[in-house]
């Protein structure tokens, strides 16, 4: 939950990959289907093989060196920015007292591109200032260890592939060397698909821990971790998602009582009700503390959570793999604290050894009625402990066949046993089924289990957006079906408007199809046809059937006033039919007219400047309604001249925000402000490709401001772009014309993408309470799918104008670790590089030998191997104190002067990066004497 501009939080098609990560995600599939590969290749739950040191030869100092098992993690969170893990903090506490578990929190980027609402800081110091939150926020629940991956934060965004192309192609080796590294049992992350307002760094580094979970364990990946590092590969034992799609109780029965929306899944949760020992209270109420840390991004002001217990949930996270025995659903062992620990680092009681290995394979995830199919379970005893005779017994839904031995033999310390099953299935098409398997042993018992799905020869399904298709390939390509189909399919059309619906047709059978299919739409909607047929469609083969959609009833309500007008596919196929039923959203449709004479841009309405209809932006979109029209509502009108567009937007505030300097005309979401949004062509994946515009209606100085933000040009200036405001008591008006020559690409004008949002804030205190526009859904300002639509009436763009945007420019600078005193001092306790690089050569690295404190500086001696660059930092128990950066051009010592800004404060000590020209980091420290 991070800005810029995330949803207001309630306190309870993409570039290619690099071929080198194609040939990682193909290799952790084939991992993914041969589970047995793992101990061999890896070492297996309860971390039979320490990992070897990372850190230089003996010939650094003892300061710079840590102890081979110093960064052995128990459990680990990856997450896209400083925040992400706050509402997690209360199992993470939970684990840390009641069983000594050791989390670490992996960070991809510093949230530079965040707000503040706490002081000027931006860029890396905002990083800096973020890193320092987290570090304080986690500590709460007892987590010390904060990585941080260095890539660049930049502006809120839905698009995963947007966020793939910023971060560049090293982030899954960066993730997945910190997981050998560290080599957790427990991995923990975000949401990876598409859903509604989903971040798309959030999306992404899910994904990325997701082909961590495979890619670590396989030595085939990123191979030179293992040769050149001295790595090994490393299998965490479970994966969990840090969210769940389902309903629930408060109290201590929420996670007995959650009812997951697809109930194959495996969702444990944690109640936050819990008092800590320790503490002496809740542990909801110690992570509402921990995330009041994170003032700058605007919640200290974050209220108290309920003192009675029987008000507070859980924390619920969603299993996505396990290498080791969970326990099974619906049991007491799945609903308690320890749920989530079971089998990878507490052993339930008549639970088999830890280290036990357990897995079970359907043959296909698409199962179809009376088809059999195999399943394969896999069990393999501990390197140290024999299992016994031991065997496995299926579970299957009532009515489905099951015929095979499950008869293991007897298994030895790190032996494996297998047992092949034959299943016949029943049900209904498009149901998900749990298939699960006992394991029996002389030791202990355990339990596994695996979704398929129930599927008819031939699935129909409206088409994906282009966000939501990229997600479905992804999870073809992990070979992770569980994870497909987590976002409903949803299309927008304009109010009274049309548009083509295509429906895709899969044979999921052996032999060719042929059929038809049938729309039921809503009332307020027709097609053109009610049924089309398909025909000789090959076995796996998709085709597309269109039909154009009509919204006959403009009169419906748009945006999330309408939400989701769901309908039915029904499509036919030779064993019968399959139903689907997606959903059409309306949002707003306007023409916009020409006018006779430009407008003049003075904040008020001329006679005859806009002659088209008024648009409502009163309706909510996040955060707190509004409590009367006079406390924030609002209207817009547009009209075009020429080649320029302009906008007048009159809106209702009885209570004006922080007037920000001019110069901070940026992240207009902490106070009073209009923001306008283009999409030229009206088919934009992502923000990216748009226009986006906001101003402040009045500032520090008076005047009003106003800049691009999240868009196809980041934080420039926009040429020729003109405004004015007017602010009066309980109101403020707000025009502009924005030229057209300065979107990125012509106008299309019969489909320009168009909203208008307001940001009202009635506080003080930079942070903004509710936001409210005419085309309104959760995360609408960076979904352009999901603007409305204007036409230009009798407007022709400029002969040549180009109608494909140019590449879009976009924040590029993010913290180094090397930079983060923090992250040094971290580097050096637990011997790691920084950033979740390699280590720096012994031939090739330089370390602190000698720190001595006098007057105004404290002189450093720096011995290097070979050359590179040194970032110095003088630190004590208040901070930091001085820092210098120092290339040095190669072996040696070198002397090097270090200004304080301060007198020195108790333990003084001096603490180093080196960044070796050859590649490479080393972290190093020495007493100041």
């Amino acid at each position: 939950m991070r800005t810029p501009r995330p949803p207001i939080p309630a306190p309870t098609s993409p570039p290619p990959r690099p071929t080198g990560r194609l040939a990682v995600l193909a290799a952790a599939a084939v991992l993914a289907l041969a589970p047995s590969l793992a101990p061999a290749a890896a070492a297996s739950p309860g971390k039979s093989a320490a990992p070897p040191a990372t850190t230089p030869s003996a010939t650094t100092p003892s300061a710079a060196t840590a102890s081979a098992g110093a960064a052995d993690l128990d459990a680990l969170f990856v997450g896209a920015h400083p925040d992400d893990e706050a509402f997690t903090l209360s199992t993470l506490g939970q684990w840390k007292e009641d069983h000594d578990v050791r989390t670490g929190v992996v960070t991809v980027t510093r949230g530079e591109g965040g707000g503040n609402a706490v002081g000027p800081e931006e860029g890396p110091a905002l990083g800096l200032l973020r890193e320092a939150e987290e570090r304080t926020a986690v500590a709460k629940a007892g987590v010390r260890e904060v990585f941080n991956l260095d890539d660049v934060d930049f502006y809120y965004t839905v698009s995963a592939a947007l966020t793939d192309q910023i971060w560049g192609g090293d982030t899954l080796e960066k993730v997945v060397r910190l997981v050998r590294q560290t080599r957790p049992e427990i991995l923990l992350t975000m949401d990876p698909a598409p859903s509604p307002g989903n971040h798309g760094n959030h999306q992404q580094a899910a994904r990325l821990t997701i082909e961590a979970f495979y890619a670590a364990a396989d030595p085939k990946a990123f191979p030179e971790q293992i040769t050149r590092e001295g790595l090994r590969p490393f299998a965490p034992a479970r994966l969990l998602l840090g969210r769940a799609r389902g309903t629930s109780q408060n109290g201590p029965a929420c996670a007995s009582t959650f009812r997951p929306a697809n109930p194959a899944q495996n969702v444990y949760g944690v109640w936050s009700g819990r008092v800590s020992e320790s503490a002496g209270q809740t542990w909801a109420a110690i992570e509402r503390d921990a995330q009041r840390v994170y003032a700058s991004q605007g919640w200290a002001v974050f209220p108290d959570v309920p003192t009675d217990p029987a008000q507070l949930g859980c924390d619920f996270f969603t299993q996505v793999d396990s290498r080791v025995p969970f326990p099974s659903p619906g049991s007491a062992a799945a609903a308690a604290p320890t749920a989530i620990l079971d089998g990878a680092l507490v052993r339930p009681p008549g639970g088999v050894p830890l280290g036990t290995l357990l897995d079970l394979r359907p043959s296909t995830f698409d199962v179809r009625p009376g088809a059999a199919f195999t399943v394969t379970v896999t069990a393999t005893a501990p390197s140290g402990e024999a299992l016994g005779r031991s065997a496995v017994a299926l579970r299957v839904p009532d009515g489905w066949q099951v015929s095979g031995s499950g008869e293991l033999g007897r298994l030895a310390a790190g032996r494996t046993g297998s047992a092949t099953f034959t299943v016949t299935p029943r049900g209904t098409p498009g149901e998900r089924a749990r298939v699960g398997a006992t394991l029996t042993t002389e030791r202990g018992s355990g339990y596994t289990d695996r979704q398929v799905e129930v599927s008819p020869a031939v699935r129909g399904g409206q088409q994906l957006l282009p966000q939501v298709e990229q997600y479905e390939k992804w999870a073809a390509d992990l070979k992770a079906p569980q994870l497909r189909d987590l976002v409903p399919p949803v299309l927008t059309l304009p109010s009274g408007g049309s548009r083509q619906v295509d429906v895709v047709v899969t044979n999921v059978s052996d032999t060719t199809q042929s059929g038809t299919v049938r729309l039921a739409l809503p009332a307020g909607f027709t097609a053109d046809r009610a049924e089309a047929a398909y025909n000789g469609l090959a076995a796996g083969a998709s085709t597309r059937v269109p039909f154009t959609v009509t919204n006959s009833d403009p009169s419906l309500k748009t945006s999330n006033e309408g939400g989701d007008y769901a309908y039915t596919i029904t499509t036919t196929g030779s064993d019968g039919s399959s139903v689907s039923r997606p959903a059409l959203e309306l949002v707003p449709a306007t023409a916009v007219p020409r006018a006779a004479s430009a407008p003049a841009i003075d904040g008020a309405e001329g006679s005859g400047e806009y002659t088209g209809p008024s648009l409502d932006v009163s309706r909510l979109w996040e955060g707190a309604a509004c409590s009367s029209a006079a406390d924030c509502s609002g209207t817009a009108k547009v009209s075009w001249r020429d080649d320029t567009l302009f906008l007048l937007v009159q809106v209702k505030d009885d209570v004006v925000g922080t007037r920000l300097p001019a110069a901070d005309c940026k992240r207009h979401w902490r106070t009073d402000a209009v923001e306008v949004t283009l999409d030229p062509r009206g088919r934009s994946e992502n923000t990216s490709t748009t226009f986006k515009a906001a101003v402040l209606p009045v500032t520090a100085e008076g005047p009003p401001c106003f800049l691009r933000d999240a868009d196809n040009r980041q934080g420039a200036a926009v040429p020729g772009m003109r405004v004015a405001a007017k602010v009066s008591s309980g109101e403020y008006t707000v025009e502009m014309a924005i030229p057209m020559e300065v979107l990125p690409g012509a106008v299309d004008p019969a489909r320009l993408g168009l909203n208008v949002l307001v940001y009202d804030s009635d506080t003080q205190d930079k942070t903004g309470q509710t936001r409210i526009g005419w085309s309104t859904w959760g995360g609408v300002q960076g979904d352009p799918y999901r603007w409305g639509v204007a036409t230009l009436p009798g407007y022709t763009p400029p002969q040549g104008r180009p109608t494909t945007p140019p590449d879009p420019v976009i924040p590029d600078t993010g913290l180094s670790s090397l930079d983060s005193p923090q992250s040094l001092e971290q580097a050096v306790s637990l011997g790691l590089p920084l950033g979740g690089g390699p280590a720096a050569k012994p031939s090739e690295s330089a370390w602190v030998a000698a720190a001595t404190g006098g007057g105004n500086a404290v002189e450093v001696r720096l011995r290097a191997a070979g050359p590179g660059k040194a970032h110095l930092f003088v630190r004590d128990d208040q901070g930091t104190a001085g820092g210098h950066v120092v290339t040095v051009s190669g072996s040696g010592t070198t002397t090097v002067r270090v200004p304080l800004t301060r007198a020195l404060g108790a333990r003084p000590r001096v603490v180093a990066g080196w960044q070796a020209d050859g590649g490479g980091t080393l972290a190093s420290q020495s007493r100041v004497r």
